[in-house]
């Protein structure tokens, strides 16, 4: 049993290295490398069954999962408060027309 984790762990060390690369190709903008390492986490699943390397492959499909998890709400707040913040410029810009347009109807000055 002990030579069978050995053997485990000797060929699919190389299936752990290469998910952290795909999971870092990310950051250079290959957005999908992600996805390929995630799918290799769940192919390869039960060769790392019982051995240190099954630690990192659930540390992978963890930092996939919850990575995408807190993308998609960091987008989806990204545009509700962008749009928020949108209209308040929106609305002050327009504020900011009136005022100066009824200032100058009237032949006030604006102040600085």
């Amino acid at each position: 049993m002990h030579n069978d984790l050995e053997l485990a762990v000797s060929q699919n060390r190389k299936y752990v290295i290469a998910v952290y690369v795909l999971q870092a190709l990310f950051f250079i903008g290959i957005l999908f490398a992600p996805i390929m390492g995630v799918v290799i986490n769940y192919i390869k699943d039960d060769d790392v069954k019982g051995t240190w390397l099954e630690s990192h492959f659930i540390w992978q499909k963890r930092t996939f999962w919850y990575g995408l998890l807190w993308s998609v709400v960091g987008t989806i707040l990204f545009f509700f408060v962008s749009w928020i913040i949108g209209l308040i410029v929106t609305v002050w810009y327009f504020y900011r027309i009136a005022k100066g347009w009824i200032y100058y109807a009237d032949g006030k000055p604006m102040y600085s």
